[in-house]
């Protein structure tokens, strides 16, 4: 037997862009290596733009029944300061009819012990959620094998004619290998991935390290809101995952994992940290920190590349990877799956390469508007609140201001954060509004001293440029 395509892993990407292949019709195997639930600190929140994905796919309701929290918005906390910013308005966010795959009523989202439908449909303003990454994907996983073949087993292979992938050779779990032959060949095997290494030279670089732990019945200053506390230290992430449970992710400053020999983590935590935390939220910090059950994480970053190689193509984390401080991966991977199944929609035999190719690089041009924005953003944001340089420093505290000022100022950047303005241009105009309004602030603040604002307006002004063009160029010129 021939399939249509064949899936390479069943992490969020996988289940998605297979389930959208086959409501058009297509055969499609799904080949994972181990489908029990996994244990992992990241893919906890998935932003309105990730959400309306899931809507275009008709899975929308994999995040019911998995005790999911409505996200409202974002609580910033900077210094002894704080501010409280909403999502977008459903009216000025961009609309796309979902794809014609399943009848409507069986694909909406549905009310249970912590999600109200009405609730989010009443809404004027768009939402995310927030779970336990296990049982979001296993909710996936479950429509995946209503939907599709599935097999596990681990792909060790690709196989070739001349210069084409025509299928995998797979190993069993009793040890036996077999090939299966396919006339597409999409591999999500994720940040690890074994076929990007050897279909590529792109590899992903280590920025810094997430420090990852749970708080039991933790109390936040707003409920529904992911929190950031910035300050003289690392940007810490909270949001709640459950009702009794939250995450906490402690960004790390530097290129290699803290040591777990004398209890270096958590003495980064107690001194760095601890002080910084909320006092609603404090108790439970302190009771979580004790168990001293800390998962650490490195941040990677992979701007994609584009793809020529005859039947295989890279999807999901094996593509494309940002740093999760936005927390705009699943968006990302799951808008990736939307956009390629409504290229792929018109494809009758993905053995006519050459139509493969054509919609594979309109893919590749216009993933790229949400792709850049997201990439950019977390990469950027992540240099601002991680601030370790007095430039540095002085972008942080204009960025705080600028969201200060209400308006605009606000409602242009968490459109672009959610995924719902995928623009890079209005990226660009506020990135550097941030910037200038920073040199504005400096000069005020500094006074009589204001020859010293002269110089560190040119500082500013060059660190600003130098973590922020590089990466949107390479995302949008690649």
């Amino acid at each position: 037997m021939k399939y249509d395509v064949i899936v390479i892993g069943a992490g969020v990407v996988g289940p998605c862009i297979s389930t959208a292949l086959s409501r058009q019709g297509k055969k499609v195997l799904v080949v994972e290596r181990d489908w029990s639930k996994p244990d992992r600190i990241v893919g906890e929140l998935l932003q309105p733009g990730g959400v309306k994905a899931l809507k275009e796919l008709g899975m929308i309701q994999c995040i019911n029944n998995i005790d999911a929290v409505d996200v409202t918005g974002y609580y910033i906390q900077y210094f002894n300061h704080h501010i409280s910013i909403d999502y977008p308005l459903k009216e000025i966010t961009e609309v796309t009819n979902p794809l014609n795959i399943l009848d409507e009523k069986e694909t909406q989202l549905k009310s249970d012990n912590t999600i109200n439908k009405e609730v989010w449909d009443n809404d004027k303003r768009v939402r995310g959620v927030a779970f336990h990454h296990g049982d979001f994907l296993q909710n996936l996983r479950s429509v995946c094998k209503k939907e599709n073949d599935t097999l596990e087993a681990t792909v060790t292979k690709l196989i070739y004619e001349d210069d084409t992938v025509v299928g995998v050779e797979i190993k069993e779990k009793n040890g036996k290998t077999r090939k299966i032959y396919s006339k597409l060949v999409i591999s999500c095997d994720g940040i690890y991935s074994k076929f990007r290494k050897q279909y590529s030279n792109n590899i992903p670089t280590i920025g810094s390290y997430f420090i990852g732990l749970y708080l039991k019945n933790a109390k936040l200053p707003e409920n529904n809101k992911g929190h950031v506390l910035l300050g003289n230290h690392a940007p810490v992430l909270i949001y709640q995952v459950s009702p009794t449970e939250t995450r906490v992710l402690c960004a790390y400053r530097s290129t290699k994992p803290p040591s777990s020999a004398n209890d270096e983590v958590y003495k980064y935590l107690k001194n760095e940290v601890l002080p910084n935390i909320p006092k609603e939220t404090l108790p439970a910090f302190q009771s979580a920190l004790e168990l001293k059950k800390f998962r650490i994480m490195p941040n990677q970053y992979l701007s994609a590349k584009k793809q020529n190689q005859k039947g295989f193509l890279l999807l999901g984390d094996s593509l494309n990877m940002r740093h999760p401080l936005t927390g705009g991966g699943m968006t990302v991977g799951i808008s990736d799956c939307v956009l390629l199944a409504r290229l792929f929609k018109s494809i009758d035999d993905f053995e006519d390469y050459d139509q493969v190719k054509e919609k594979v690089t309109i893919f590749h041009r216009k993933r790229k508007n949400l792709d850049a924005v997201i990439n950019t953003l977390s990469i950027a944001l992540y240099s601002l609140f991680a601030a370790d340089k007095k430039a540095l420093k002085i972008l942080q505290y204009g960025c705080f201001r600028y969201f200060q000022r209400g308006g605009e100022c606000v409602s242009g950047p968490i459109g672009l954060l959610s995924g719902m303005l995928p623009f890079p241009m209005l990226l660009f105009n506020h990135f550097f509004s941030v910037a200038f309004y920073s040199i504005y602030l400096n000069f005020i603040n500094r006074g009589i001293n204001f020859p010293l604002a002269i110089w560190e307006c040119f500082e500013v002004l060059f660190t600003a440029i130098i973590i922020f063009t590089p990466y949107l160029w390479t995302e949008l010129v690649q």
